[in-house]
């Protein structure tokens, strides 16, 4: 399972020098969590501070916009560096023309659920899609508890998956609460990819955790 670190969780005066660092202590994506202050409550960064990194690293920039009608600012993020962009199925109703320009872009395309969305909605996209962000939280803030009862969506694409290889391909991803006391979980599910922020970030050396969630994966 490959462990993408939340940079939301990072010290920002030095955010350059912390993304160099949970690169070089394995992290295998680095994950950017952008928020407008209306989709959630929380207000982050937008594409000219993901610009101004992309240089930091040469791993997968998995761009999360938790923003309204992400589709006005599609191009911005595309020609930051943005390697892969998730958008919310709650904050959009041009799904159809988001997937198609990012597809045209030759970048990969997420949709995310909140917690309260029924994941059967995203049954219509699921074979143009290349993940599916399950959140494990409410977004807009990090440090908060797994929601264990959100493992019934991995399990539900992932059993989807298994039944048709040959249409479906996308790879399923989770955020929020990940630590090691739920790692194990977590992968029965039948998640590849998990978010992590503060479960890394607080710990002086990231290797240790970014290790931890690996090896339990």
């Amino acid at each position: 399972m490959l462990v993408a670190p939340s940079i939301l969780a990072a010290d920002f005066s030095k955010l350059g020098q912390e993304i160099r660092d949970v690169d070089q202590a394995g992290a295998d994506w680095i994950h950017l969590d952008v928020m407008d202050g209306q989709f959630v409550q929380n207000l982050t960064f937008g594409a000219p501070i993901i610009k101004k990194v992309r240089s930091c690293t040469s791993k997968i920039f998995d761009v999360h916009l938790m923003i309204v009608n992400p589709e006005n600012l599609l191009d911005s993020f595309l020609d930051a560096g943005a390697d892969l962009i998730t958008v919310h199925y709650e904050a959009t109703s041009k799904l159809d023309d988001i997937i198609s320009r990012v597809k045209a872009a030759g970048k990969k395309i997420g949709i995310s659920l909140k917690p309260n969305s029924p994941v059967d909605v995203l049954d219509p996209y699921l074979d143009q899609i290349d993940l599916i962000l399950i959140m494990s939280v409410e977004p807009g803030w990090g440090g908060q508890s797994f929601m264990e009862s959100m493992l019934d969506k991995v399990s539900y694409l992932s059993s989807l998956r298994n039944k048709n290889p040959s249409k479906f391909h996308f790879q399923i991803q989770m955020d929020g609460g990940i630590k090691d006391s739920n790692i194990e979980r977590v992968k029965k599910a039948g998640c590849d990819v998990v978010v992590a922020g503060s479960y890394v970030f607080k710990c002086e050396d990231y290797s240790i955790p970014i290790g931890i969630l690996h090896e339990n994966s």
